[in-house]
């Protein structure tokens, strides 16, 4: 069972993996002309989808952006899908997350179509057996038409209601969070730590996609949230070499001063090879920091006003980007004077073992 779980849970990392560029480019392409807009002084560019002229090109582009946005959940199923059974459950998987996020049910659903389309290819493999000369006919019609139909079953037949109904419910609670400045400090808290928790890994991208899976339902505020930790927590350990140096070794020292580029991005994985020197004591201070990053932003006023873009630069994008700012230093700041006053970079091995050159950036 804990195999199982743990293959499941690889195969949850590849769909995000997959999809996680597509989000980023698609985020991109409707912030830009929205920038651009702001920049004319117009708030919303649905005015000009019938007119001509420069606005409508802006308008067109936008809605290519939110077209992107609209198939998180279409390629996050398909290819968990094809991490598990390869090409045969692509289609169905596909089709699942399609579903999803046709009967509203979301995130959850897309991840549930993608299991299904995949493992049922799976057991197909394992159990459907016809003569040689036939081997052929097997994953390019029986695995689809199992898979396909399965999911049909799951998502379109049995799950399609309940689980429409339990993203509803998330999303309209979540909603009552944000017009509730309090629970909204709380939600950035809760969001901010879970991004500097594991750096990359399971937490840390559920927070990502929770915040970015959001955008498709028009709520920013979340990913704002998400953005912020993200390039706090690598931002401090470029801080911690300006206000520690004698505490770095020159390994270290060299990879800080990559971070101020990992944080100036938004690349949490910048601050791996310093939590491993001692990640007992400076994962709770990455999370310290995640959370003060996003907490302290959104006590200060930073509100959404368009989809947001991360990174440093981000702030363009966010109401009060000046809040976000502080925030963000903020946190980084906290992690870069408490880490070294509680590890000393010197004196370790650690990085023998997790260097920077050994850290893979990669969306595949």
């Amino acid at each position: 069972m804990k195999k199982f779980l743990n293959n499941a849970k690889g195969h949850l990392m590849t769909g995000i993996s997959y999809a996680l560029p597509m989000i980023i480019g698609a985020s991109l392409v409707v912030a830009i002309p929205k920038m651009i807009a702001l920049a004319m002084g117009i708030t919303s560019l649905d005015p000009f989808a019938e007119t001509g002229g420069f606005e409508h090109y802006l308008y067109q582009i936008e809605q290519v952006g939110w077209t992107g946005i609209g198939l998180i959940n279409t390629v996050l199923a398909g290819f968990i899908a094809y991490s598990i059974a390869d090409k045969a459950a692509l289609g169905a998987g596909l089709i699942g997350g399609a579903i999803a996020s046709k009967t509203n049910a979301g995130f959850l659903g897309a991840m549930i179509a993608g299991f299904v389309a995949g493992y049922v290819v799976v057991w197909c493999k394992n159990n459907v057996k016809v003569p040689e000369k036939y081997n052929g006919i097997l994953p390019l019609i029986v695995f689809p038409l199992f898979a396909t139909m399965s999911v049909a079953l799951v998502m379109g037949v049995l799950l399609a209601g309940p689980l429409g109904a339990i993203n509803t419910s998330l999303v309209a609670w979540i909603k009552e969070m944000i017009e509730n400045d309090v629970n909204k400090i709380v939600l950035a808290l809760i969001m901010g730590a879970m991004i500097g928790s594991d750096l990359g890994g399971p937490i840390n991208k559920a927070s990502w996609m929770a915040g970015n899976v959001l955008l498709a339902e028009g709520i920013y505020l979340p990913a704002i949230i998400v953005n912020v930790a993200i390039c706090a927590v690598p931002m401090g350990y470029a801080l911690a070499s300006l206000f520690h140096k004698d505490k770095m070794s020159d390994e270290l020292l060299d990879a800080s001063r990559n971070n101020y580029v990992m944080g100036f991005i938004g690349i949490t994985e910048g601050a791996i090879p310093f939590t491993m020197v001692n990640p007992l004591k400076l994962v709770p201070v990455n999370m310290i920091g995640g959370a003060l990053a996003s907490a302290i932003g959104i006590a200060l006023g930073m509100y959404d006003k368009m989809p947001p873009v991360g990174g440093v630069y981000g702030f363009f994008t966010v109401g009060n980007g000046w809040a976000y700012l502080v925030g963000l230093f903020a946190g980084a700041a906290f992690i870069g004077f408490v880490a070294p006053k509680l590890v000393n970079f010197k004196e370790t091995n650690s990085t023998e073992e997790i260097g920077v050159d050994d850290i893979e950036i990669s969306f595949e």
